[in-house]
């Protein structure tokens, strides 16, 4: 599988922006997406992760409420729509794939068999 990052860019804090990323190589239907940041100095952090239908998501505490994850079969592109950014928000943002029948998400980066090459998203204050 490989995956293309794309969307960061700089915004102001209260922002928003979306970030993408395109998946290749396999059906993107047998595909667990999650996506994942890392701010420099800091280990790498849960963001949100979304079932191979797209039915189940799940986020992580610092981003509920504020960021959705969805996906565009068609496309074979999952997205993450980030709304009210912080400086905080401030990371090197990861997409990964798990190739799984399970029906549900994953929220532990060791479960990921294949990652993209990040996009950086910058909030300034």
């Amino acid at each position: 599988v490989q995956l293309q990052a794309s969307g960061g860019g700089l915004v102001q804090a209260g922002g928003s922006l979306r970030v993408s990323c395109a998946a290749s190589g396999r059906s993107f239907s047998t595909l667990i997406m999650g996506w994942f940041r890392q701010a420099p100095g800091k280990e790498r952090e849960f963001v949100a992760s979304i079932s191979r239908g797209g039915s189940i998501t799940e986020y992580g505490d610092s981003v509920k409420g504020r960021f959705t994850i969805s996906r565009d079969s068609a496309k074979s592109t999952v997205y993450l729509q980030m709304n009210m950014l912080k400086p905080e928000d401030t990371a090197v943002y990861y997409c990964a794939a798990e190739q799984q029948y399970f029906s549900g998400t994953r929220n532990l980066a060791a479960s990921y068999d294949y990652w993209g090459q990040g996009t950086l998203v910058t909030v300034s204050s």
